[in-house]
C-alpha cells in the first residue's frame, strides 16, 4: 500500500484510503485517524489551487474525496493532497494501478 504524508503532522496515511476504515470523517474540517483528530481540508469535486496552496502552506492535510478511479488519480496528482477517500462501497478503487491509469 502506497502511503503519503498527512500534512505537516508527521503521519504516513493510505493514498487511497477508505472512509470509516482507514480515515473518519468527523465534520466538515476535521478527521480521526486511528485515535487521533486532525483538522484537514476535505475537498469534494472540482479541486482549486490556491485552497490547496493555503492549506500546504499551513500544513493542514488535504483530503480529496472521489467516487470513480478518474476522480482518484485526478485528486493524486495534485502534490498537496494527502490522500483520496473513498466510499466504503468502493473499497476496490484502492486496488488501482495508479502508474497504468496515468500513463496507459
Amino acid at each position: 500500500m502506497r502511503t503519503r504524508w498527512f500534512g505537516a503532522t508527521g503521519v504516513r496515511v493510505p493514498e487511497i484510503a477508505v472512509e470509516g476504515e482507514d480515515l473518519s470523517v468527523l465534520d466538515e474540517r476535521r478527521v480521526e485517524l486511528g485515535d487521533k483528530a486532525f483538522e484537514s481540508l476535505i475537498v469534494e469535486g472540482a479541486i482549486e489551487k490556491e485552497a490547496l496552496r493555503a492549506a500546504h502552506a499551513r500544513g493542514l492535510p488535504v483530503i480529496a474525496r472521489a467516487r470513480t478511479a478518474t476522480e482518484v488519480r485526478d485528486a493524486l496528482a495534485h502534490p498537496e493532497v494527502a490522500c483520496a477517500l473513498v466510499p466504503p462501497g468502493r473499497r476496490e478503487l484502492r486496488e488501482l494501478d495508479l502508474t497504468a491509469l496515468t500513463y496507459g
